[in-house]
């Protein structure tokens, strides 16, 4: 099966008329900015609430007896605890247990699952675990993916569609209808607030939108998803996670089922435990705006790390940034920060910045 290198979102029109430029993401025109303040558009996010195009994830369907075992033998988590309804966030893993991607699978029943992934190498080697196998792989564009979340987003959901969303717990996911339309409702996100992801077809995806912008919720572009992802310690894949590293290394150690049967990387994996070279942290930039990213970070002379993930937090007046830093170094650590004709201080602090509890998604 080959991929079309350019793929188009339904909502590109509307996209463009709010000032986006649809710069690339994973092959698709993505809303990287409007004509909004990304401030504004974070707010709605934490204070009401925001939706996010998320189309330009990739959205495969697994289909056929050995599905689930197919899907078992790619991704790090023991997917016979997945019943219908549920869903789980997993790594995937390369033979040498690197991380060569990170993704959500849906279990959606009678033997249907659904892999959502970003831009690592998820569909070959889904491809390569699938050899042999009594299953059908099918990579979908016309399902679109579109996030509303924060505080308002059960309310409004809820008033227009034909399922209680309230009784959905976190990760659980159902058919629904939406506005009238067919959909899937998923309690997932990726902005620390309670939000839900609506898969629908492209045909209707753009009545779905403009149905809840008249609603109240706020178009909200990927830089404002940068600033409500790093607050919450989420991580992307290409910045804060790449082959190089492990699960351990990067906080995802809890995604990896120890006691399952085999899959790709499982004992190169199992192995690397406690032999971690970096950790994933969060630091608190003594600088009055973003950092550029890429900067390097030091201790007493010496390199102990790289900034990955920066952004400006307006709403807690801090210069943050996801950085990956030498194993060891605990909170509380201030290292220098040397960039392209600036020079500062960071300081490791705990991770993640906003809610550290997780209440706001959980609960």
């Amino acid at each position: 099966m080959t991929e079309e290198l350019s793929r188009t979102s339904a909502l590109a029109s509307r996209h463009a008329a709010l000032g986006s430029g649809l710069e690339d993401w994973n092959g698709m025109g993505t809303a990287w900015s409007y004509k909004t303040d990304p401030n504004d558009e974070h707010d709605a996010v934490r204070e009401r609430a925001g939706m996010f195009d998320m189309s330009p994830l990739k959205k495969v369907f697994v289909r056929g007896p050995d599905a689930q075992a197919v899907l078992d033998h790619l991704t790090t988590r023991d997917l016979s605890r997945v019943t219908p309804g549920k869903a789980a966030y997993l790594c995937v893993l390369t033979e040498a247990g690197g991380i060569a991607d990170d993704a959500i699978v849906s279990n959606n029943g009678n033997d249907e699952w659904m892999i959502v992934h970003g831009s690592g190498d998820t569909m070959a080697l889904l491809e390569a675990s699938a050899e042999g196998r009594d299953v059908e792989v099918q990579f979908t564009d016309d399902l679109h993916d579109l996030s509303v979340q924060g505080p308002a987003a059960l309310d409004i959901l809820n008033a227009n569609t034909d399922i209680d969303l309230a009784d959905l717990a976190y990760f659980e996911h159902a058919p629904a209808k939406l506005f009238g339309h067919p959909c899937r409702l998923s309690r997932t996100g990726y902005s620390g607030e309670r939000g839900y992801e609506i898969f629908a077809d492209g045909s209707v995806i753009t009545d779905i939108w403009d149905k809840l912008v008249a609603a109240g919720v706020m178009p909200c572009s990927f830089t404002a998803l940068d600033k409500v992802r790093i607050e919450a310690g989420l991580l992307f894949y290409g910045y804060d996670m790449t082959e190089d590293n492990t699960p351990w290394e990067v906080g995802l150690g809890f995604t990896v089922s120890k006691s399952k049967g085999d899959f790709r990387g499982k004992s190169a994996v199992l192995a690397a435990k406690g032999t971690q070279k970096i950790n994933n942290v969060c630091l608190d930039i003594d600088h009055p705006d973003m950092v550029e990213g890429g900067e390097a970070l030091s201790l007493n002379g010496e390199d102990v790390g790289v900034i990955n993930s920066p952004c400006y937090s307006h709403r807690m007046g801090k210069s943050l940034a996801l950085a990956h830093v030498q194993a060891g170094l605990s909170v509380g650590t201030s290292m220098k920060v040397s960039g392209e004709g600036f020079s500062t201080t960071a300081t490791i602090i705990a991770n993640p910045v906003y809610d550290p509890q997780k209440s706001r998604t959980h609960s």
